[in-house]
């Protein structure tokens, strides 16, 4: 009736981009480098709803090569993923996220992020914890390099999908 996923995903800093959070425009001089939208609480998200169903990565659903997927927006992987989970017959009970970045300040667009995440896999905002840590100046993210971040998500099968 349960089942638990995780992801993570990591994007490096790149020049002429719109910064993208858990479907969110942050106030940055540079956004994230990648074939979508690059927003990377998302891609780690869609890893954990994909690995609670037993489904390969991210990568594989949305090829990197392939054009279709240029700038696709994390609110369509969100939607996308809610379309799956009712095809499937289940529900996010809870997900829970951290985002690792030196910079920017991320605390006042969590309540957003919280939202937005929630409206697009068809939740209240309750199932949804998000959280902003820095790595103490360690490592690529320390140095301000990128960001990555981790989701983990349990999912219940719908009562009414059940076979008994």
């Amino acid at each position: 009736m349960y089942r638990i996923g995780t992801g993570m995903d990591v994007h490096a800093f790149a020049p002429d981009r719109q910064l993208m959070l858990g479907c969110v425009a942050v106030d940055h001089p540079v956004g994230l480098q990648g074939h979508s939208d690059a927003d990377v609480l998302v891609h780690a998200i869609t890893d954990a709803i994909l690995g609670a169903l037993g489904e390969r990565d991210i990568g594989w659903f949305y090829p990197p090569d392939d054009p279709q997927w240029k700038g696709y927006p994390g609110s369509r992987f969100l939607r996308d993923m809610k379309k799956l989970l009712g095809e499937r017959g289940y529900q996010v009970v809870n997900l829970d996220a951290v985002i690792m970045a030196e910079h920017p300040k991320l605390s006042p667009y969590i309540p957003r992020m919280t939202a937005q995440i929630a409206e697009h896999l068809g939740v209240t905002t309750d199932r949804i914890g998000i959280k902003a840590t820095t790595s103490e100046g360690l490592g690529f993210t320390g140095r301000g390099d990128g960001i990555l971040a981790n989701a983990v998500v349990l999912l219940k099968r719908n009562p009414a999908d059940v076979t008994a």
